[in-house]
């Protein structure tokens, strides 16, 4: 057992720094954007000089060392079970990235979530530990036919775990919530999506350090807005009133040069101008909307107070006056005299 010990041994050192040397030297050398078919290529190799090395080894003792015939089945099937586990490992790895790079050509059309991913490993990893099992002569078989009487009975004590799959599974393919959506349930909680897994969906609210984690299946029964579904950007409308000795076209024009000023300073993404929109002649001023477009939901906080900020300070210098409500009260007896 010493010289198969011994070569075992050598043989995993020298695959651990071949990897770390070739690791060291992509990461020095290589510029490799993440989503490339390099990228998928290279991550889906790595580990696997330390799999070769171990295969090498292993072969080495099976064909040129005499051991026991025990023994040597032994290694034969380590042998096969590490070929297998590193091409399953290479496999998920390939299939996952090609997979994830399809999603984000598509844009939106399916969201990249960690439950995608994992049903997908569990999956390939499925297939390689069945062809292992074959190869030790376990009829897979009896095996499944346990699985699915006893899937019965595991799927009974596990309904809740199983509603919350099935429930993240229609949210993703459905295509309700997407990843980065910002969203609002009608329990009341909201915040942007920033996963979908297994059993959770996370979302942070605006301006919140902590996150909220909610059970999928609470998703998918209750009402939600998205409002960042059909589109990304929202319109913001702030309501505004002047005096009824202000000039129109000034103020529309003042406005308009506050609302451009202000969108290219917080949110330099929005490419839709503002407008203004008169609507009403009120009892003490002439009333209208300043109608803005966000690029994302949480942005319309900050926008609507930085522009009710410059608003005010440019109104002031230009001599435009918001008035305020004005009520002027005749008593009886000071109307007869």
């Amino acid at each position: 057992m010493l010289l198969p010990l011994c070569i075992l041994i050598g043989a995993l050192i020298a695959g651990i720094t071949v990897d770390k040397l070739i690791n060291r030297r992509i990461k020095k050398h290589l510029k490799i954007e993440e989503g490339t078919w390099r990228f998928i290529f290279i991550n889906a190799l790595r580990g696997v000089p330390v799999s070769l090395a171990l295969v090498t080894g292993l072969y080495w003792i099976v064909n040129t060392i005499d051991i026991p015939d025990s023994l040597a089945r032994l290694f034969s099937y380590i042998l096969f079970t590490v070929i297998v586990l590193s091409i399953t490992r290479v496999t998920s790895r390939t299939v996952g990235s090609v997979i994830e790079r399809q999603i984000e050509k598509s844009g939106e059309n399916l969201p990249k979530t960690t439950l995608l991913s994992t049903i997908l490993t569990v999956v390939i990893y499925a297939m390689g530990v069945l062809i292992i099992l074959q190869y030790y002569g376990i009829s897979v078989a009896p095996i499944l036919t346990a699985m699915g009487v006893g899937g019965m009975a595991v799927a009974l004590a596990l309904q809740e775990t199983l509603a919350n799959i099935f429930a993240g599974l229609h949210l993703i393919l459905s295509k309700q919530i997407r990843l980065d959506d910002y969203i609002r349930l009608s329990t009341g909680e909201e915040g942007r999506v920033t996963d979908i897994t297994w059993r959770f969906t996370t979302i942070i609210p605006v301006g919140g350090g902590n996150m909220i984690v909610i059970p999928n299946q609470k998703i998918a029964s209750s009402n939600i807005t998205n409002f960042s579904m059909p589109r990304r950007d929202i319109i913001i409308s702030v309501p505004v009133g002047v005096s009824y000795d202000s000039d129109l076209d000034k103020v529309e024009r003042v406005t308009l040069e506050v609302a451009r000023e202000v969108l290219a300073r917080t949110d330099e993404d929005v490419k839709t101008e503002p407008a203004v929109s008169f609507h009403t002649l009120a009892d003490s001023s002439i009333n209208f909307n300043v109608v803005m477009h966000s690029s994302l939901f949480d942005r319309q906080f900050r926008l609507k107070h930085e522009f009710i900020k410059a608003l005010i300070k440019r109104y002031r210098s230009e001599g435009i006056e918001i008035p305020y409500p004005v009520r002027t009260v005749i008593q009886e007896n000071q109307e007869k005299e």
